[in-house]
Order: C-alpha cells, then structure tokens, then sequence
C-alpha cells in the first residue's frame, strides 16, 4: 500500500508546492482558501455553480422589426449565499445611446433599447426603469434568494434589431440573426459574486449552463435557425421538405432541404400566416437563433463514436464558400472529435448562418461570406466549430481571459489546417493571418502579459493576447510536452472541468497534475511576462566535428526552434530543440550540433514562432 501511495503524495506535494509560485490574485486566493478552487487542478471540495431553465417564446416580426417574448426563468441558486439582488443582462443594450461602448458606432448601430413590460421575482412584480439600464440591471429585491433554492423569475419584453449587422441584427431586409435576444440571469459565482462588467462590444461572454425550451413565431415563408433540436418540423414544413429534412437527419449524404426555387416559390414552410419553431437545448450556455425568407439550406449528418450529429448552412444562394460550408462542417466536427482536442463534439447539431461576424454561439456559428478565398473561409468555419469545446463545454469567463477561448480556437484552426490545406500552405496562412501583424509591432501594448484581464485591454493588444500569444503557447507547450503527453494533460483538464466555470488558474494546475510535471516556469514565462519572440545567434564555430552556438533569449518566450546546418553543397542538416532548453530561466544557452562535412551557415528557424529580428539568426562560418 505504502508503495502504490507514496509517490502519489510526493506528486501532489511537488505539484501544490510549485504552484504557489505562481501569481495568485486576491478573489482567487479566497475561492481556495474558501474550498471552491484548489492548487491541484480539481475543483474544491465546496465547489458550486448556479444553473437555471429558460422557457421562452419570442416572436420576431419582419415588418417593424421588433423581437418580443415572454420568459419564465427557473433560477437555481446553488450557492451559500443569500442574494439580496439579482443581476439581470440584456448585452443587445449596447445599441442604447446611453450604455457605454468600446469605440465609435454609426447611427444604423444605435436603437431604442430593450423595454421590460412585466417582471415579477417569486411572484413579486417589479417595476425596472428603462433609463438605468445598460447591458445589465442590478435589482434589489425584497426578499433574498435563499442558498440552494429554486426561484421563479418571469419577463415579457421587446426590443428591435438594429439596422446594422454584426453579432445580431439585420443582415436584409429578410434575414435577421438573434444573438443575446433575451434578458438572462448574470452569473453568480464563487471569485467575483455577480457579474457587472457591462458588454462594451468587442469582448465575449460569461454565462451559466441551463436548459432551454424555446419556440419562435414568425411569418409563413420564414425558415428558422438554432441553437439545439428543431421539435416540431412536421408543424412548420411542408411535406416534400419535411421528408429531407428528416433524411438529413441520418445520412452522410449533403440533402438540399431547400433550393432557391422552392424558397422564391413559396414551397418551404406551412402557409399559415404564422408558424411557431419550437426548439429545446440542454446544458448550454447560450441560445440563438437565425431567421431568413430567402436563404436556401443545406444538411446532412456525421456519425461520431456515440452519435450522428445534425449539421445544416442557411445562406443566399449562390455563395461558393456556403455551398461547401455542410462538408467542412462535417469535417470540423468529426477531426475535432477524434483528433484534437480528441474529445467528442458535445452537442447534437451545428448550423452555419451567413452573416457578418465570423462568430461563434452554442451550435451555430455566424460566418461572413468568403468567396474568393475558400481555404481562408473554411479556416474561419473550423476556428468557430471549434468554439464548441472552448468556451462552451467548458464554460470559461471569456469576458476576463479570452486566451481561455480564442487561444485554444486558433490553436486548432492551426492544427486542422495543417490537415486541409498541408502544412508548408497552413504555415504560411497562419503567419500572415495571425503572427505578422503581432510581431512586427514593437508597441508596448503588445508585451502586456496574456494573465492581463480581458476586459483591461484594447485594441491589437487584446486581439494579440487573446488570439495568437496563447496559442503560440499552447502550440509551445505541445512540443515541449510531445503529442501523446499534451494530450492527456488537455484530456485531464476538459475532464475534470467541462460543464464547470474553470479560470486560469484551474487550468495551470490541472495542466500540471494531468501531465505529472511542475510546469510553472513555463506559465510564468509565457502567460506572467512581458516577454515577446526574439533569439539571437551570439557566436557560433566550428570545434573539431562539431557546430558549437551560442543563443540569446533576447524577447524572453521560451520557444522551440531548429538549428538548421547547410553545408558547401547546399545540404542542410536540422535539429530540433524544444522549449525545455530555456527552463532554468537562462537568456542563454550553449549547444553543441555534431556536423557532417563542411558547414557553410546557421540558421535558426522557429517556424511560424516568428523573430522580431530576423536577420540576427543566421551567420556563416
């Protein structure tokens, strides 16, 4: 017993040990003393989230195109607390002139606002003054929501779509996308207590898993898309469309539900003046949904190790991107699942919506039209599909570490890429896309640590720490690892915390004891520091048969490079060295590369890690 045992303890000491050498802020402090967080990686042993169930109707009308409905919220309030207020969040208020924004918007931006009809809290009505809200009401209520209670909150509401088309909003006068479309409960959890960081525009989300039941009334000829399983086709379509759309629920086979014909001819939905789309979803963090009367719609189905997933595109007909957007989304789902992260698509449907955001919601994604450009199209579809697993089955706060998230996302669209499009075109793609524009601005916004919150930083600062610095570091970490042991480091931490609400530190940890190594140095210097990509060749001769180089750490990241020889025939011989070689925090290193005729030049090669200073990385000899 003792044996087995033993060198468990010895791991988690060295594990807990090492960890507190990491930065750890105040609130984070708490949840651990407090038992709800832990230095190991797995939630405390207090650990808790709220949850909630949302029964809502909407109904979108085309002609004043307003969005009304009504909701009844089953709030479970699963924390130790009593809440004496209760934060309700409407982020489609950032079109109110009044909320505050993250820049300058044009006048088709800008709407009235959400207007709350009736709200009552436990059977109590409540009157909410329109002029106090931005994108979240913080309302006192007159008698607290007890711990481990279940709370009933019912809102009838309206809201028109604004002009302008981004996340949400009019994409045509007929196709409108309703992102955020609904007042939602505001997550209570256990390091900040309620949420208040009002949405400014460009940051994402935070939000509690539920269950939705939803049901959206619109016109005849409006077809209707969303997040979760369509209940009732049989009530909305008719019969010749029905009958595809049930095949496309089992073959592998790309059905056209709706061609543009039918759509222009009036052959697609029920010709009742108004037909109501019922919906249901569980444990998600969101709901979505889409509605056009002249996109056409595609489908078909993916078999995974467990299930078929329901994959569909609605777009204008005639895209030559949205024409292929079923089979990259098959693709997507089913590379993702058995590859990397190589857990399984976690949802029974995805739908592809053609608008304006390239943006990512619970089974949908909203995806601006790519014609002439069908590699880089399809690389946006995979970095939103990939969404799926960060944030949404894993529940990250994207408001405050968007590296979370989108890091992982662009991390995958690198490695699927690879795959569709092989790996001397995804390198480049990945560098002029992602890493030129990073690091060839020498800003100082550009080295603010990754761990720096989300919602503190602005403009190419936050898209460099939220997209490319941290995958960059995911991508270090797998070469520092090695495919198999990465790999089950990420399998630990998707395991351990999807459908929870996971921070950076959890993530450190879990990291860290799912790979059996104290890898905090590599998190101080990748996520903690100032650091940016730039080595430096100080010396480097020949000694008898070998090439002995001197290398600076002149940026600080800790990287992997090759070493690459070329000798007097244009041969070039390469060694690989992974980030493991900066780990004792040394600016700088000494390597000997055993050499096979006569060396000409060095070169270093980091590959899609680009050099601030290239030229500083290749010498003859």
């Amino acid at each position: 017993m003792y044996k087995c045992i033993a060198p468990f303890f010895v791991l988690l000491f060295s594990l807990t040990i090492g960890a507190q050498e990491l930065y750890l802020p105040r609130n984070v402090k708490k949840a651990i003393a407090q038992e709800t967080r832990t230095l190991t990686g797995n939630p405390g042993k207090n650990y808790w989230q709220n949850g909630a169930h949302y029964a809502i109707d909407f109904k979108v009308d085309p002609e004043t195109k307003v969005v009304s409905g009504s909701e009844h919220i089953r709030y479970f309030n699963r924390a130790p607390d009593s809440l004496k207020t209760i934060v309700i969040r409407f982020v489609n208020n950032v079109h109110q002139p009044t909320s505050p924004r993250s820049g300058k918007v044009s006048k088709d931006f800008l709407t009235d606002g959400l207007k709350v009809k009736s709200l009552t809290v436990n059977g109590e009505k409540y009157e909410l003054k329109s002029d106090r809200w931005e994108t979240f009401y913080s309302l006192k209520l007159n008698a607290a929501l007890l711990p481990n209670s279940e709370n009933n909150v019912a809102i009838e509401w309206e809201y028109p779509l604004s002009k302008e088309s981004g996340r949400e909003g009019m994409i045509s006068g007929d196709t409108f996308f309703c992102a955020y479309a609904y007042p939602r409960i505001s997550v209570y959890d256990d390091y900040n207590g309620w949420d208040m960081l009002p949405h400014l525009g460009r940051g994402e989300f935070y939000n509690d898993f539920s269950t939705y039941d939803i049901s959206v009334a619109v016109p005849k000829n409006f077809m209707v898309y969303a997040t979760g399983v369509l209940k009732n086709p049989e009530e909305v379509l008719q019969p010749k469309i029905l009958e595809r759309f049930k095949k496309s629920l089992t073959t592998d086979q790309i059905i056209s539900i709706a061609d543009d014909m039918e759509v222009k001819n009036q052959k697609v939905t029920l010709q009742n003046a108004w037909n109501t789309w019922k919906f249901s979803a569980e444990n998600t963090t969101d709901f979505t949904f889409g509605i056009s009367s002249s996109y056409v719609w595609d489908a078909s189905s993916v078999q995974l190790k467990s299930k078929k997933v329901s994959v569909h595109a609605a777009y204008q007909a005639g895209g030559k991107d949205f024409e292929k957007y079923v089979q990259w989304e098959k693709f997507a789902v089913k590379w993702f699942s058995e590859n990397l992260p190589g857990v399984e698509y976690p949802f029974p449907t995805m739908t592809a919506f053609q608008g304006f955001a390239d943006m990512e919601y619970p089974m949908m994604v909203n995806d601006n039209s790519e014609p002439n450009n069908l590699a880089d199209s399809r690389l946006t579809a995979d970095h939103e599909i990939a969404h799926t697993w960060f944030p949404f089955m894993m529940g990250i706060n994207e408001t405050r570490y968007a590296f979370m998230d989108e890091g992982w996302a662009t991390f995958f669209e690198y490695q699927i890429g690879e795959v569709e499009n092989g790996k001397e075109m995804n390198d480049e793609m990945f560098k002029d896309f992602r890493v030129k524009r990073y690091i060839s601005d020498p800003s100082q916004e550009q080295d603010q640590p990754i761990i720096a919150l989300s919602s503190q930083v602005s403009g190419v600062g936050y898209g460099n720490n939220a997209y490319v610095k941290p995958a960059l570091a995911y991508l270090a970490l797998k070469d520092l690892l090695g495919d198999e042991l990465f790999k089950k480091a990420l399998h630990h931490y998707i395991i351990t915390w999807q459908g929870k609400h996971p921070i950076p530190w959890d993530f450190f940890y879990s990291i860290n004891a799912g790979s059996g190594k104290n890898l905090d140095w590599f998190w101080n210097n990748w996520f903690f520091s100032n650091h940016y990509i730039d080595l430096k060749i100080n010396s480097a001769k020949v000694v008898g048969k070998n090439v002995v180089l001197t290398i600076e750490n002149v940026g600080g990241f800790a990287i992997p490079f090759n070493v690459n020889l070329t000798d007097t025939t244009g041969k070039i011989r390469s060694q690989h060295f992974t980030p493991a070689v900066w780990k004792d925090k040394q600016s700088t290193i000494k390597i000997t590369i055993p050499a096979s005729g006569t060396v000409r030049s060095v070169q270093l090669d980091g590959g899609v890690f680009m050099d601030y200073t290239p030229k500083d990385n290749w010498v003859n000899l």
